[in-house]
C-alpha cells in the first residue's frame, strides 16, 4: 500500500515551472519541461518523473553545461525530413519541437521524420510517441545517452540506455505505447533505488571484473568512473538473448548519432579531458506515420485494438491473472493517480523544500 503523501498535480507543477523560470528558462518551455516530468510520474515510472528534477535538470543548469534558453535551429529539411540543433538547450524542448515537426510533416505528406542534434535529457521517451498518437499517427523515437550498457561479452560501459520507444493509436481508452530502455535497466531506476535506501536487483550491473553488483550508492559512483556497466536486455552473454539488447542498442546508437552527424559512445560522457563537466550533447531521433497512408486510420486503429485484446484474452500462466499490453499498466496508474496527486518520498520531500527555500519561491507543501 502506498504510504507517500500524495501532492496535487497543480501544486507540483507550478513549482517546478517557478523554479525552471527562476533559472532563466522561459515560461512557455518551463510549462513544456514540467510537463514532460509529470508525464513520467502519471504513468508510474518515477525513474523520470519528479525524482531527476533536480539531480539531471535543475543540477546541470546551475552548473552550467545546459542552456535554459533553447536555440532550436534547423540544419537541413526536405519535405519529409529535418535535422535540427538544440545548442545544448533543454532536451525536452527539443524534443517537443522537433515531434511537432515531424507529426506536421506526416499529416502533409504520410511521413515525417526528425533528427535532433547537440540536445540534452529529454525526459521520458514516451511521451514524444504519445505526441504522435494524439494526432493520430503512429510515434517513433529514440536518444542516445551517457554510456552505461556494456556489450555482450564486455563490462566496459560504451552505449546509453538507448530506449526505443514507439506509440500507436488503438480503439480503446488506451493507445500501444512501448516506452522501454534497451538496458535490463535504466540509471534512473538506481537513482531510485539509492535514494530509497534499496540495493539494486543482482544481475542487472556487472563490475569490471565481471561479478554482479547491487550497492545501488556505489553503482552510480562506478557508472560515472566507468569502473561498473548495465547488462543489455536480456542479461550477460548469449544464453538468455543478451544479444538482442545488445544489438538494439547499437541501432538506437546509430541512429541517434549518424543521422545527424552527432556525438556518439564515449564522445557522450559528460566529461572532458581534464575531467570537468562538459554538455552531453545528445541526438535523438523522431518518426511519425500517417496510417491515413496507408489503410486509413478507423482500419488501423481497429486491427491493432484486436491484436492487444486476443493477446489480453490469451491462456495465462498457473497463478497468474492477468496478460498485460504495453500501455494499460500505465494507463492505470494515471487513473489512480489523477484525482490523488503525486506520490512525493521523504528524501524528494526535503529536496523540494531545499529548492524552495534556496531559490526563495513563495510555495508551501502539505508534507512540511
Amino acid at each position: 500500500m502506498e504510504t507517500r503523501p500524495y501532492i496535487s498535480w497543480e501544486l507540483i507543477g507550478d513549482f517546478m515551472i517557478a523554479a525552471f523560470e527562476k533559472l532563466g528558462v522561459p515560461h512557455e518551455d518551463a510549462v513544456i519541461c514540467s510537463d514532460v516530468l509529470l508525464e513520467s510520474d502519471r504513468r508510474g515510472i518515477e525513474s523520470h518523473g519528479c525524482n531527476r528534477f533536480k539531480a539531471i535538470y535543475i543540477d546541470r543548469l546551475l552548473e552550467g553545461i545546459q542552456k535554459p534558453v533553447t536555440n532550436f535551429e534547423i540544419v537541413r529539411e526536405t519535405p519529409t525530413t529535418a535535422v535540427v540543433d538544440g545548442h545544448d538547450g533543454m532536451g525536452m524542448i527539443v524534443g517537443y519541437r522537433s515531434m511537432r515537426m515531424a507529426i506536421d510533416k506526416a499529416k502533409k505528406y504520410g511521413m515525417g521524420m526528425v533528427a535532433a542534434r547537440n540536445s540534452t535529457h529529454y525526459g521520458i521517451a514516451g511521451y514524444y510517441a504519445t505526441m504522435a498518437v494524439q494526432h493520430g499517427l503512429i510515434g517513433i523515437t529514440g536518444t542516445n545517452a551517457r554510456p552505461s550498457i556494456a556489450p555482450t561479452f564486455g563490462v566496459e560501459n560504451m552505449l546509453g540506455t538507448n530506449p526505443l520507444t514507439f506509440g500507436m493509436p488503438t480503439d480503446e481508452e488506451f493507445p500501444f505505447v512501448l516506452d522501454c530502455a534497451t538496458s535490463i535497466t535504466q540509471r534512473g531506476k538506481i537513482e531510485f533505488y539509492a535514494r530509497s535506501g534499496k540495493d539494486t536487483p543482482r544481475g542487472m550491473v556487472i563490475g569490471e571484473d565481471g561479478t554482479a553488483l547491487t550497492d545501488s550508492k556505489k553503482i552510480l559512483v562506478d557508472l560515472t568512473q566507468g569502473s561498473a556497466a548495465l547488462a543489455p536486455l536480456g542479461g550477460i552473454g548469449e544464453e538468455l538473448g543478451g544479444y538482442k539488447g545488445y544489438g538494439y542498442a547499437t541501432v538506437v546508437e546509430i541512429l541517434s548519432a549518424a543521422l545527424q552527424a552527432g556525438n556518439y559512445l564515449k564522445l557522450l560522457s559528460g566529461i572532458d579531458e581534464s575531467g570537468s563537466k562538459v554538455p552531453y550533447q545528445l541526438g535523438h531521433f523522431f518518426l511519425a506515420i500517417d496510417p491515413e497512408a496507408f489503410m486509413g486510420l478507423d482500419s488501423f486503429k481497429k486491427t491493432t485494438g484486436d491484436i492487444l485484446r486476443a493477446l489480453r484474452a490469451s491462456k495465462k500462466a498457473p497463478g497468474e491473472e492477468r496478460i498485460y499490453t504495453a500501455g494499460e499498466k500505465e494507463y492505470e496508474v494515471w487513473l489512480e493517480r489523477r484525482d490523488k496527486g503525486v506520490p512525493i518520498g521523504e528524501a524528494l520531500q526535503k529536496e523540494f523544500i531545499a529548492l524552495r527555500d534556496k531559490f526563495d519561491l513563495p510555495f508551501r507543501f502539505p508534507f512540511e
